[in-house]
């Protein structure tokens, strides 16, 4: 997995804008008057000269030269004379133009562009189940949810948790999306920590279910573009109560009931809906809270861009007395699928043994 490489004639301005990007790629900001370049395999190349002197584009040509792989996307942003820089642009082979503005999009789309069709596909027939089995409105059955749940654990066998958390994020329903995200998390970390089958098969199912009580949520505060007031948020927090009520009495276990439920609780207590605290937190529920947080750190939302896979794993670690610490640190290398620079650490991190590897819930 390549990083996106940024090119810039202001160093200052250029790790502003990285900030900005919103991917689940790490950003490396190259500044273009660095007479060495680094060895990078970049996935997706951007430039964010202002100055476009003659000295500027021989050094913008010569490192993309050395730095831009064979079907690589690269997207000139333009500043000033919008003519003179598409004409620029497709001197130096860019694949799109855009301003600063709409950059966000720009490079969103670039990055579907490389999404692979298998990728898209799965993503594709998962979204439209959840949208007409668990999310239309009619009653929810074990056997509907199986169904579901194997739809998810096909399609990250079939592609790899990266490729399908980037095929999802291309959907523009913020709730489909991370509960298809979450479901792939929780199968790969269930995998990771050496559950039984069945146990595995149980988690991803209740991590598939877990927001189904956003049902129950009006959309215009589901889909709001800013942060929620404090009353918002007393509506948005009863989904985990509701959830459980749709699920009680049809024929789902205690276990996938009490994850449902209590996925917002934090072993200090201060969760929701009901404070628990320690071990009235099962195991099982606390595996399916560090998929519903990373899941939620490396979405974009509509006040915030996604964290990079690094930074979000950074978050559940300064969690640690809210969060299982063990589980934690269990969970790094599905954090290192999103960020290179954690694979070595991530591969050291596998040689430990969890101490709840041979949990069974």
């Amino acid at each position: 997995m390549g990083e996106l490489l940024l090119i810039t004639d202001d160093i200052h301005r250029g790790r502003r804008l990285s900030r900005e990007f919103g991917t689940c790629r790490p950003c490396h900001v190259l500044d273009l008057y660095d007479d060495v370049l680094p060895a990078l395999d970049p996935a997706l190349i951007v430039s964010d000269v202002e100055a476009l002197t003659s000295e500027a584009i021989v050094r913008l040509r010569r490192t993309l030269a050395q730095l831009r792989g064979e079907d690589v996307p690269y997207l000139f942003l333009v500043h000033g004379n919008t003519a003179r820089s598409e004409a620029q642009a497709r001197v130096l082979g860019a694949t799109t133009t855009a301003g600063v503005q709409q950059m966000l999009g720009a490079v969103e789309r670039l990055q579907g562009t490389s999404i692979p069709v298998l990728a898209r596909t799965r993503a594709a027939e998962a979204r439209q189940f959840f949208q007409h089995a668990l999310f239309s409105g009619q009653p929810i059955t074990p056997a509907v949810a199986d169904v579901g749940t194997e739809l998810v654990v096909r399609a990250v066998s079939d592609t790899g948790i990266h490729d399908w958390v980037r095929a999802v994020q291309q959907f523009d329903d913020a709730t489909h999306q991370h509960c298809l995200l979450v479901a792939a998390l929780a199968a790969v970390f269930s995998g990771t920590l050496g559950l039984r089958p069945a146990d595995r098969h149980r988690l991803t199912r209740a991590a598939l279910l877990h927001d189904v009580g956003k049902i129950h949520v009006p959309i215009e505060i589901l889909n709001k573009p800013g942060r929620l007031t404090h009353s918002e948020t007393a509506i948005m927090r009863t989904h985990a109560e509701r959830g459980h009520a749709m699920l009680v009495g049809a024929g789902f276990d205690d276990g996938l009931l009490a994850a449902v439920r209590s996925h917002h609780e934090m072993i200090d207590g201060s969760g929701y809906p009901d404070g628990l605290r320690g071990w009235e937190v099962s195991d099982f529920v606390r595996l399916m809270t560090i998929c519903d947080v990373y899941g939620a750190l490396i979405e974009r939302r509509p006040y915030r861009a996604p964290m990079h896979g690094a930074k979000a794993y950074t978050v559940l670690e300064e969690m640690a007395g809210r969060l299982d610490a063990v589980l934690v640190r269990a969970f790094q290398p599905i954090a290192a699928a999103f960020d290179p620079t954690m694979l070595k650490a991530a591969h050291d991190q596998a040689l430990i043994s969890c101490p709840r590897q041979t949990t069974t819930f």
